[in-house]
């Protein structure tokens, strides 16, 4: 069992709620003596992130890290409290230096000529918050990488851009990078959707695919994204891919948190894909829907992907 605590001795709070995105059944805390306590069942990750909701007796709710546990990991949305199990160890290439960030185009240094390109979107959050041109340099330098460039892609209007938008697959097709010797699309979420739809649209774009957690909404799974502005572009596209024939296959690499709310239809478009020609690889992380998450998946998963399709 885990055990959370946080005191009150004076008992000002209504009500003490445990944040997490793990699905979990029973998440109110009960107030006794040793104040606020709450004990769940280890989840089947190897880590896991968090945040205390509080209701106030005046009415209000606040959210805050864990004061009893002082690790921390940065985020989208912000910090959050995080809890590392035994089997969890982070990614050996993070004893590399970091590179000095801020850039939107990476390349290695003392490497010239005509390189094969990652085109990345969510291109600064991506290295801001789960080192990808960290791990791109470490794996270059370390030789278990190609040579290779980087484009980071800032993200204009996310969800408008990101949503299966034809308008913006065609701004990504007539980019200078179509140049490249081989091209990769990359992304996450949104982004990941946003890839597959722009090489599905314009099939010689991309050579190959790194998708992680990717959107692939369908109604029989993510009915509790109607709200979002444009479910109903998304859904078409994807029901487009189950239903459709691809005029170019290439090689797919997936990663998805086996319990987080997108492994569903992760694992439906893996299928489809499949029956159409792709290559796919998909990995199930003990972990759910977050950067360093997907960072932890780029070795081994992005690294064979590349040395496959850059070789």
């Amino acid at each position: 069992m885990i055990r959370f605590s946080l005191p009150d001795p004076a008992h000002r709070l209504a009500g003490v709620r445990l944040w997490q995105e793990l699905g979990l059944p029973s998440v109110d805390f009960m107030y006794g003596a040793a104040g606020w306590t709450l004990a769940i069942p280890r989840p089947p990750v190897h880590r896991m992130e968090y945040l205390l909701e509080l209701r106030h007796r005046a009415g209000g709710v606040e959210t805050i890290l864990d004061p009893s546990n002082p690790l921390r990991v940065r985020g989208v949305f912000g910090p959050k409290s995080v809890l590392e199990f035994p089997e969890y160890s982070p990614p050996g290439w993070l004893a590399f230096p970091a590179s000095s960030g801020g850039t939107s185009v990476w390349a290695p240094e003392g490497v010239g000529g005509d390189l094969p390109l990652l085109v990345v979107h969510d291109g600064p959050e991506y290295d801001d918050l789960a080192g990808l041109t960290r791990y791109l340099s470490a794996g270059v330098a370390g030789g278990w990488l190609p040579p290779l460039r980087a484009i980071l892609l800032h993200p204009g209007d996310r969800n408008a851009d990101y949503s299966a938008n034809p308008d913006y697959a065609d701004f990504l097709a007539a980019q200078p990078y179509r140049s490249a010797t081989v091209r990769i699309g990359m992304g996450t979420s949104l982004g990941a959707l946003a890839m597959l739809h722009a090489q599905w649209r314009h099939p010689d774009l991309f050579d190959a695919l790194f998708l992680q957690s990717g959107s692939f909404f369908q109604p029989r799974f993510d009915a509790h994204e109607r709200r979002f502005p444009y479910y109903e572009r998304v859904t078409r596209f994807v029901e487009e891919v189950h239903k459709g024939t691809a005029v170019r296959a290439v090689p797919t690499a997936m990663t998805c948190g086996g319990i987080e709310e997108n492994i569903h239809n992760n694992r439906a478009m893996a299928a489809s894909l499949r029956t159409q020609g792709y290559a796919v690889t998909l990995r199930e992380v003990p972990d759910v829907h977050n950067y360093t998450a997907w960072r932890d998946a780029f070795h081994p998963h992005l690294t064979r992907l590349l040395q496959d399709v850059c070789s």
